[in-house]
């Protein structure tokens, strides 16, 4: 016989296989987040956010990866090159858990080389859960541009330095995936970041640099590509 879960559950059921549904339950019974307080941010064909409260009264994001319409193809042509990963089997549950794990590995690197970025808090399977970016969700910055678009930009090319200084790259940056947490910017889904010594890693973080400065040049700022670009590696690489 299926077990049964919480009552507070079972409005997740229309949403999340019975294996997510499981895990949920783990993770909220050892209190990584207050179970039957879940609420939608954000709700995508490969992933579903939430937040929630916290035992402390703080709040946290439950970030769920979905399982059957995962691109696992693009997962693993991020994943197959980094040596971290080196022996994981080219299927697709394997891959999405890989994944979530990855991202929870990269923020705790990015933390540690003094980035801006959300503190993870645990991970199971294809769940990860991590602390909210504001007391009240923080906007992506597409969705609220920095009143000083100049400063702001300096400081996520900041970040960038900081990051490729420690031997990585975001590899995904762009206006959807900066928060703006009172006009500083907050960087977020890490699960692409890639090790320097990885094949592509230098048009990453070309492709980071285009996309950050497609978004400022709207807003005014002058950019020089090629210059940023010059820039961040003159900081010099640790490789992982």
């Amino acid at each position: 016989m299926a077990k049964k879960h919480p009552e507070r559950f079972k409005t997740l059921n229309d949403v999340f296989d019975q294996f997510t549904i499981r895990n949920l339950y783990v993770l909220g019974s050892k209190d990584h987040f207050v179970e039957g307080t879940m609420s939608p941010l954000s709700i995508g064909k490969e992933a579903n956010v939430f937040t929630a409260a916290s035992v402390d009264g703080s709040r946290r994001v439950v970030k769920i990866h979905r399982l059957e319409t995962a691109d696992f193809n693009r997962m693993y042509s991020y994943i197959s090159p980094d040596p971290r990963y080196s022996g994981l089997k080219r299927r697709q549950r394997e891959i999405v858990f890989a994944w979530c794990q990855r991202e929870y590995r990269n923020l705790m690197e990015a933390r540690e080389a003094g980035v801006k970025a959300p503190l993870p808090i645990t991970f199971l399977k294809n769940i990860l859960v991590m602390t909210q970016v504001g007391e009240t969700p923080a906007q992506k910055m597409k969705d609220d541009s920095p009143k000083n678009p100049q400063q702001f930009f300096g400081e996520v090319i900041d970040d960038m330095k900081k990051l490729y200084h420690y031997g990585y790259v975001h590899s995904d940056l762009s206006k959807f995936n900066i928060l703006n947490l009172d006009q500083h910017p907050v960087l977020i889904d890490f699960s692409q970041m890639t090790p320097m010594n990885s094949p592509n890693a230098y048009d990453y973080l070309r492709r980071d640099i285009e996309n950050v400065a497609d978004f400022f040049r709207r807003l005014g700022v002058k950019i020089d590509n090629e210059k940023v670009y010059r820039e961040i590696v003159a900081v010099g690489t640790k490789k992982p």
